[in-house]
C-alpha cells in the first residue's frame, strides 16, 4: 500500500516543509525522500545550525530547499498576510514574534502557496504544530471542527482510527465530523470504508455515556445520504471479528468487517493506536490531520526517521486529495 502511494506522488515535486530542519531525524528522512523522488523537503531553522548536523551525521542535503526565516526574502509580504489574517487579534511585535518561529513560519509557507504541505512536531507539541494550522490554514468549507486519524498497515491489512490526537471528549454531533472526515479518508488512502463506531458496549449491553453518545452519534449519521456503510455501537472485537459479530450484533452488516474505527474520546483512540503498533505489529502513520485546506500533519516527538519518511509520503497524498 506505501508502494502505491509513493508511486502516486514521485517525481511531482510536491514541497513539504519540515518545521524542525536541524533535526537529525527529520535530515535522515528528508535524504531518503529526495533519493527516492517523493518530494521536496523544505528544512526550516537557522542554516548554520542545519549544516552543523548535516556534517555531523554525514548527511547531502542535495534536494532539499534550506530556509531560514530569519534571513528569507519575503518575509514582508508574509508578515503584511499574517496581520490581515489575524486583524484584530494579534499586535506588530507578536506577529514578528510569531513568525521566527518555525511553525508558523512554516504554516505561513503552506498558505502563500510556497509549500504544499506540512510535517512538524518533532520536537514541537502537538498544541504548537495544531494551533498555527486552525488560525491561519482554517477549515475547509463544510468542515466545522479539525480531526485527526492515524492509519495503521500491516502486511496487506489497512486500517484507519478517529480521533487519536485531537478532539478530547468529542460531543456526539462532533463524532458524526469525526466519522465523516475520517471515512473521506480512508477512501482517499484506496479503500471502501466500513466503519464501526467503537464503545465497550455491543448494540446495548451496557448502559453508559459514552454508549450513549455513540448511539446519538449514529442516529444523526442515518439522517445523513452517506456513501458508506455505518453501525454501533460495537466492542472492538465484534467490529473486526465474523464469529464474534455473529454472536453479538448478527443484524450489523458492519459488524466482523469494519477497516475503520471511530473512538468515543481521545483516551480510547490513543492508547488504541498504540497498542495496535507496539504488540500488534502495525506501522502507524499519523496523527494525519483532516478538515484543513491544506495537508497540515503532526509527527510524535518519539518518532524515529522512517515514520518521518512514511508520514511524508501520505502528506505528499494529501496534497492531491479533494
Amino acid at each position: 500500500m506505501l508502494d502505491d502511494l509513493k508511486e502516486k506522488v514521485k517525481g511531482k515535486k510536491i514541497r513539504i516543509v519540515f518545521t524542525e530542519g536541524e533535526d537529525y531525524r527529520i535530515q535522515e528522512a528528508a535524504v531518503n525522500l529526495v533519493k527516492d523522488d517523493i518530494c521536496v523537503p523544505v528544512l526550516l531553522g537557522k542554516k548554520d545550525e542545519i549544516e552543523a548536523t548535516s556534517k555531523k551525521y554525514n548527511f547531502d542535503l542535495t534536494g532539499t530547499d534550506i530556509i531560514d526565516p530569519a534571513t528569507y526574502d519575503n518575509f514582508p509580504a508574509m508578515f503584511d498576510l499574517m496581520m490581515k489574517l489575524r486583524a484584530g487579534k494579534i499586535t506588530e511585535d507578536k506577529a514578528n514574534e510569531l513568525l521566527h518561529q518555525t511553525n508558523y513560519f512554516g504554516t505561513m509557507l503552506v498558505k502563500m502557496g510556497e509549500a504544499d504541505g506540512l510535517l512538524g512536531g518533532a520536537t514541537y507539541s502537538t498544541a504548537d504544530t495544531v494551533r498555527p494550522a486552525l488560525q491561519l490554514i482554517k477549515c475547509k468549507p463544510g468542515n466545522k471542527i479539525v480531526s485527526s486519524c492515524f492509519l495503521l498497515i500491516r502486511g496487506d491489512e489497512q486500517l484507519v482510527f478517529g480521533d487519536c490526537g485531537i478532539n478530547i471528549d468529542p460531543t456526539a454531533s462532533q463524532l458524526v465530523d469525526i466519522t465523516i472526515q475520517t471515512a473521506r479518508s480512508t477512501k482517499n488512502f484506496g479503500k471502501d470504508p466500513v466503519v464501526a463506531l467503537l464503545s465497550f458496549s455491543t448494540n446495548g449491553s451496557a448502559k453508559g455515556d459514552d454508549v450513549t453518545k455513540m448511539k446519538e452519534c449514529l442516529a444523526k449519521l442515518k439522517e445523513m445520504p452517506l456513501d458508506f456503510p455505518v453501525d454501533g455501537e460495537m466492542q472492538f472485537d465484534c467490529a473486526v471479528n465474523e464469529d464474534v459479530a455473529q454472536k453479538k450484533f448478527p443484524s450489523s452488516k458492519v459488524a466482523g468487517h469494519a477497516n475503520t474505527f471511530i473512538f468515543p474520546n481521545i483516551s480510547a483512540g490513543n492508547i488504541g493506536y498504540k497498542i495496535a503498533a507496539r504488540l500488534g505489529g502495525f506501522t502507524a502513520m499519523g496523527p494525519l490531520l483532516q478538515g484543513l485546506n491544506a495537508p497540515i500533519n503532526d509527527l510524535s516527538r518519539g518518532c524515529v526517521w522512517e515514520e518521518v519518511y512514511n508520514n511524508a509520503i501520505i502528506t505528499a497524498n494529501q496534497t492531491l486529495m479533494d
